[in-house]
């Protein structure tokens, strides 16, 4: 699926994990405008397409065209139908902590496997060829600035655990430039 996506999901999820679980206020600003920047990069997107994209002419090989749709209202439609499914599983079981983990589990963990295809694509490469160094150490850095930043406030369990896995999925990622351009 389109990075896109994932994100406004997982970020839509961390705003429902917030009404059950008040973690801190940045992480959710955080979240809502990670949101309207997903929204306004999707917009650019649709309205600066090429003409002969799948999209543009019809020809998608996913179900449903899914998240390949010709006009911007139709991704709103699926966030709209995505936010109402979540707010009334959060009526129903919003009281429950297995849910409210559950939920935080699936905002968190879907956001820290986003470096998975690069780590795959690193991998059958054997390479990094087209990074830059800069995009490396800001890439690790951040992520570990992330996770240092998650056990000293004390944030709740899946913040830790999930920073934990994207900073190991991003060291995995990077392995082969780490241990053989070191030394």
């Amino acid at each position: 699926l389109d990075l896109r996506c994932l994100r406004l999901i997982a970020n839509i999820t961390r705003c429902f994990f917030w009404l059950g679980n008040h973690f801190e206020i940045a992480l959710l600003t955080q979240s809502v405008l990670m949101i309207l920047a997903q929204l306004a990069l999707l917009y650019i997107c649709i309205r600066y397409r090429p003409r002969n994209s799948p999209e543009a002419i019809l020809t998608s090989a996913r179900p449903l065209s899914f998240w390949q749709w010709q006009t911007y209202s139709q991704y709103i439609e699926f966030l709209a139908g995505l936010i109402l499914c979540q707010a009334i599983l959060f009526l129903i079981f919003g009281r429950s902590d297995v849910f409210i983990g559950i939920l935080g589990f699936a905002a968190l963990g879907l956001e820290s496997t986003l470096p998975i295809p690069q780590l795959i694509n690193n991998y059958r490469q054997r390479s990094l060829y087209g990074f830059r160094m800069s995009t490396l150490v800001g890439w690790v850095g951040g992520d570990a600035f992330k996770t240092i930043y998650f056990f000293v406030q004390q944030s709740p369990l899946q913040f830790k655990v999930c920073a934990v896995f994207q900073l190991s999925v991003d060291l995995g990622t990077q392995w082969h430039y780490l241990f053989t351009y070191s030394s």
